[in-house]
């Protein structure tokens, strides 16, 4: 059974049915092989995240409760603000953050929601929050806080920065490209993601505004799948299954042994899966697996999901494009096996993997990329 979290210590605080069709005739594969009887669909959901933070001091105070007073240790305020750097790290070495400016479910003294910045590396050597006004939300404040980051914590202004709110994208991608800053849409911000929900229950919660039951301002879109560009049709394709130990090895890899793929820091996410358990996958074999390969490196690869209901294969990538990237003729057997593929992605905690090869009996991959399908964030 896989839980998923953050490591405490790092805290602060079938076939391609379309115009051209795939054949997905032989399930065996003998380096990623397939066995259904390994798929369990009674595992139970992975624990919650636990984690503390420390905090330092609240730029934007909020009404509370008459009477009410707040006795709490500053490390232990939920209206402080943050800003870290791990003294052991190399500033230079910070060079991709990820980012979250959105309102949250906490009234300030005016009765008015308080928006939050929050910024991070993946490594979680780099972090930041501070609360603002709903009346001065534009991409001036935003870059000079990205500036003020920068200024306050001595490291340089980063080369890229991965946001995943759609509605935030023209702030954001102006604010960026005004400092020379790359801005990528995209869902990969997972320790952004698994920190925004680690802080709702942990400071959110507890701030004396806090809203309970208010829905998130800003949600995450779940567009209608469209049709797979041809560049990304593959010839082959098969649900696979891998050791948790191998997956390990081909992630770790990835920078010497393959030109094509994304890694995630499993202890970092907290990621604690048996070696000998078996990590759900798909494997894409094309004649021209380099360029498809390629092609996927841009994409910002998201996650896999099978949609039993429509016997087809999702693609997510960036923040909130969905392909149709395979489908099957719809049997018991296939759905069978669709079921069960997603059964062991969720009993791994949402981990899974795309592996592109030149045939599907190769022992070798031109592309891997490790997946992480996680929930969006309760803000």
């Amino acid at each position: 059974m896989a839980t998923v979290g953050f490591n405490p210590t790092k805290i602060k605080t079938p076939t391609f049915q379309s115009h051209k069709p795939v054949s997905s005739s032989s399930s065996k594969h003998t380096k990623l092989p397939f066995n259904l009887s390994q798929f369990s669909t009674n595992s139970p959901p992975p624990r919650p995240l636990q984690h503390t933070i420390s905090v330092s001091e609240s730029s934007v105070s909020a009404p509370l409760e008459p009477g009410g007073t707040v006795e709490e240790d500053e490390d232990d305020d939920p209206t402080a603000e943050l800003c870290y750097l791990d003294p052991e790290a190399d500033p230079e070495s910070i060079s991709e953050w990820e980012m979250d400016f959105c309102s949250r479910p906490i009234l300030d003294i005016r009765g008015k929601k308080i928006w939050e910045l929050v910024v991070c590396d993946s490594s979680l050597s780099l972090q930041f929050t501070k609360y603002f006004p709903n009346n001065v939300i534009n991409s001036i404040t935003l870059k000079d806080a990205i500036v003020s980051i920068s200024d306050k914590l001595g490291v340089p202004l980063p080369d890229k920065i991965r946001f995943f709110r759609s509605q935030m994208q023209t702030i954001i991608t102006k604010a960026c490209k005004e400092l020379g800053i790359k801005p990528i849409p995209s869902k990969r911000c997972l320790s952004l993601l698994l920190w925004l929900e680690e802080r709702y229950e942990t400071v959110y919660i507890r701030h004396p505004g806090f809203q309970k039951g208010a829905k998130p301002l800003l949600a995450l879109d779940n567009p209608f799948p469209m049709e797979l560009p041809e560049n990304l049709f593959g010839d082959k394709w098969a649900f696979v299954q891998l050791p948790f130990s191998v997956v390990q090895q081909e992630a770790s890899s990835l920078e010497t042994k393959y030109v094509f793929g994304a890694n995630i820091d499993l202890d970092l996410l907290g990621i604690e899966i048996d070696a000998e358990t078996l990590i759900p996958g798909l494997a894409v074999a094309s004649s021209r697996a380099k360029p498809l390969a390629a092609w996927m490196n841009g994409l910002e690869v998201c996650s896999i999901e099978a949609d039993v209901a429509r016997a087809s294969l999702i693609l997510s990538v960036g923040i909130s494009t969905r392909y149709v990237y395979a489908t099957y003729k719809k049997t018991p057997v296939t759905t069978n096996e669709a079921e069960a593929w997603e059964a062991a992605k969720k009993a791994c905690g949402g981990l899974h993997f795309l592996a592109i090869q030149n045939d599907l009996d190769s022992d070798d991959c031109v592309g891997f990329w490790l997946l992480l399908d996680l929930p969006p964030p309760p803000v």
